[in-house]
C-alpha cells in the first residue's frame, strides 16, 4: 500500500464530520472580514498563500531537527536549531491562518483530510515549543525537536494529500487555454441567448458561460468564459450575476468567488485564478466562440 493510499482512508471518515463542523463554524466566525480572507487565500498573489508559507515554516523547523539529530557540541548545535525553531514558531500563525481560510472553503473530503492535517501539526509545533522550553531551562531538547520533526513531516505527507491527490487550491481553469478550440465554434442562435441571464453553452467540448449584457446588438455586449470556477470547477452559469459600479461581476454558486465577467479576472476569493476567456462573434444570427489561446501556445 502506498502512503496515500492510506491517507485516502481519513477521506471517508464520517466519523470527523461533527469536529469538522464545529471548527469550521469557529473558522468562518473568525475569518468574517472579506479582505482579510481574501489576502489569506493568496488573492493578491494569483495563487494560494499557504503553500509557500508553509514552506518557509516547515522549512526552519525540519531544519532544526536535522541539526539536533545530527548532534554535535553541547553549545554548538545548539544556538541555530533555536533560532529555526524560533523562527519556525513565529511564522506559524500566518501559515496556519491562510490554511485555515483556504479549508472553509473546501468540501466535505477535503475537510476531513485538512483537520487531521491541522491536528498534526499543532502536535508538532507543540513538540518544538517544548523543546525551547527545554532548552530555557537548561536542557538539551533535542529529542522533542526531532520527535517534533518525524510528526511535522507526517503532516507534510498529509498536506501533499491535499494539495497533489485531491487538488486543493489547484486551479481548475489551468488547462482549458489547451484544450479550448482555437477556431470557431457554434454557440446556436443569438436569438436564444437571454439578455441579463447567463447561460451555459459548449464550445468544441468545453463548456462555457455566456453572458448577453442589456441592449446589445452584436459581440461586444457578450461575454463568453470557462463555465467552471478555477476553484473547484462549480458551474458558473448557476452562480448570480452582480453590478458593481456598472460591472457585471459573477459570483459562484458553491463558495462564492467572484470574478468580473468582462475579462474573467478575480474580485473575491477563494479562488485566486481568473477564469478562462473566449472570443466571441456573431456571423448572420449565430453566436460563436473560440478560445482565447497563450501566445505562442497551441490549444491542442
Amino acid at each position: 500500500m502506498r502512503p496515500f493510499d492510506d491517507i485516502t482512508r481519513i477521506e471517508r471518515a464520517q466519523i470527523l464530520d461533527k469536529p469538522v463542523a464545529a471548527v469550521r463554524a469557529v473558522v468562518t466566525s473568525v475569518l468574517r472580514h472579506r479582505t482579510v480572507k481574501d489576502a489569506l487565500h493568496g488573492v493578491w498573489l494569483g495563487h494560494p498563500l499557504h503553500p509557500g508559507a508553509a514552506q518557509f515554516t516547515a522549512g526552519s523547523l525540519l531544519s532544526a531537527s536535522m541539526l539536533d539529530a545530527v548532534g554535535g557540541p553541547v553549545g554548538g548545535g545548539r544556538l541555530p536549531s533555536s533560532f529555526l525553531i524560533a523562527t519556525g514558531l513565529a511564522t506559524a500563525p500566518v501559515t496556519a491562518a491562510a490554511g485555515w481560510a483556504d479549508w472553509s472553503e473546501s468540501h466535505e473530503d477535503q475537510m476531513r483530510v485538512g483537520l487531521v492535517h491541522a491536528a498534526t501539526n499543532v502536535v508538532a509545533l507543540s513538540l518544538y515549543g517544548a523543546a525551547l522550553v527545554r532548552r530555557a531551562r537548561g536542557g538539551r531538547g533535542r529529542l522533542l525537536s526531532v520527535a517534533g520533526g518525524a510528526v511535522a513531516g507526517a503532516g507534510a505527507l498529509i498536506g501533499g494529500h491535499l494539495g497533489y491527490r485531491q487538488a486543493t487550491g489547484a486551479n481548475h481553469g489551468e488547462e482549458i487555454a489547451h484544450i479550448g478550440p482555437e477556431d470557431w465554434q457554434s454557440l446556436g442562435p443569438l436569438a436564444e441567448v437571454p439578455v441579463g441571464k447567463p447561460v451555459r453553452r459548449v464550445a468544441g467540448d468545453v463548456p462555457v458561460f455566456v453572458l448577453r449584457q442589456p441592449g446589445s446588438r452584436g459581440p461586444d455586449g457578450i461575454s463568453v468564459l470557462s463555465d467552471r470556477c478555477p476553484h473547484l470547477s462549480a458551474p458558473l452559469h448557476d452562480g448570480e450575476i452582480v453590478d458593481v459600479g456598472g460591472e457585471a461581476h459573477i459570483v459562484c454558486p458553491w463558495h462564492s468567488s467572484e470574478f468580473r465577467v468582462a475579462d474573467g479576472c478575480v474580485v473575491h476569493g477563494p479562488a485566486t485564478a481568473p477564469v478562462p476567456r473566449f472570443e466571441s462573434r456573431v456571423v448572420g444570427d449565430e453566436l460563436q466562440a473560440r478560445v482565447v489561446t497563450i501566445p505562442g501556445v497551441p490549444a491542442s
